[in-house]
């Protein structure tokens, strides 16, 4: 018999025991679910707890990779700080480089120009050689020319000892000569030029102070220059027509200036000055008479003062011209 049948077919308290079976499977269903919940729990608060621990843990990660990265960025800092250094670095190595490459260049260049230079040296050394080689031939064949002259001089020397003194005793006669016509044409000029203070008597020379001449820093001949001039000329005229064709004789003319530097003007030093100043006076002189071939000229520039000091009175001495009646031999 069913339970069903006994159940309907019984009294009331035949349904009791249902009621007992249903309480009791719901309250084996409330415990599990109790027991699920609560295991949940300890599950879900074992899984939170890991989870904290993860997160400290992730957190410390992440406080260790941030002080990763700080690391980094100095080192990232310092590298491009020595990257940066590096890069100057290599800037002045490559300009370095440059200036050591144009400067071999240049050594290569002259290194090339000295064998060259050698070569030529050498080709020049060994013409040389050759040249010296002849050149002792040439000597040897002049030494023998030598010894026959030596020994043709010894038999010739007594001869030209005799000539040697022919020819020093006709000079003697004719500077013997050329002085007395010096003095006769001294003594003319002293006449001719007696008075004047700015000219002079300085052993065989006349000396004509410039400033009795010229203006300064001038070559032209003052009217009084001129006329002094005239003078000179006429006393030469009247001597050479005294003195015999063979004393080859001749009229000096020098030109001296002083020390001070010339100051603009057509002149660039004394000595250009004083060699106008001469052939300003040897033209005069033949325009006045004097054979062409009779006079020269010469400049001395500052040369041979007469008069050593620095007064304006030795300076006009050391500006001058002198006339010397000379041998032309």
């Amino acid at each position: 018999m069913s339970l069903l049948s006994r159940r309907r077919g019984g009294n009331g308290l035949e349904i009791w025991p249902g009621y007992v079976d249903a309480l009791s499977t719901l309250l084996m269903v409330t415990i599990f679910v109790l027991l699920v919940f609560v295991l949940a729990e300890a599950f879900l608060s074992v899984a939170l707890s890991g989870s904290d621990k993860t997160i400290d843990s992730l957190r410390g990660q992440v406080a260790q990779l941030s002080n990763v990265l700080s690391l980094e960025k100095t080192k990232e800092a310092s590298l491009e700080g020595e990257l940066s250094t590096l890069q100057a670095s290599l800037k002045r190595t490559t300009a370095e480089r440059a200036k050591l490459t144009a400067s071999l260049a240049e050594s290569q260049s002259h290194v090339a120009g000295q064998e060259k230079l050698n070569q030529a040296a050498l080709a020049q050394v060994d013409t040389l050689n050759e040249q010296i080689a002849a050149l002792r031939m040439q000597l040897a064949s002049l030494a023998a020319a030598l010894d026959v002259a030596k020994q043709k001089d010894q038999a010739e020397h007594v001869q030209i000892v005799n000539l040697g003194q022919k020819l020093n005793e006709a000079l003697a006669r004719q500077v013997q000569h050329l002085q007395l016509y010096r003095s006769e044409f001294f003594g003319d000029l002293r006449k001719v030029l007696a008075g004047e203070k700015n000219i002079k008597i300085v052993g065989d020379r006349f000396v004509f102070e410039s400033d009795v001449l010229f203006p300064s820093d001038s070559a032209e001949l003052s009217p009084e220059g001129q006329q002094k001039i005239a003078d000179v000329a006429k006393a030469i005229t009247d001597i050479a027509a005294k003195i015999p064709p063979h004393v080859n004789w001749v009229l000096s003319v020098d030109g001296f200036a002083d020390q001070t530097a010339i100051q603009g003007g057509p002149y660039r030093n004394n000595f250009d000055l004083s060699a106008a100043r001469a052939l300003a006076v040897l033209h005069l002189l033949i325009k006045d008479g004097v054979p062409q071939n009779r006079v020269v000229a010469a400049a001395f520039g500052a040369e041979h003062p007469i008069n050593q000091g620095t007064t304006p009175e030795a300076l006009a001495q050391n500006r001058r011209i002198e006339f010397r009646l000379t041998s032309a031999d």
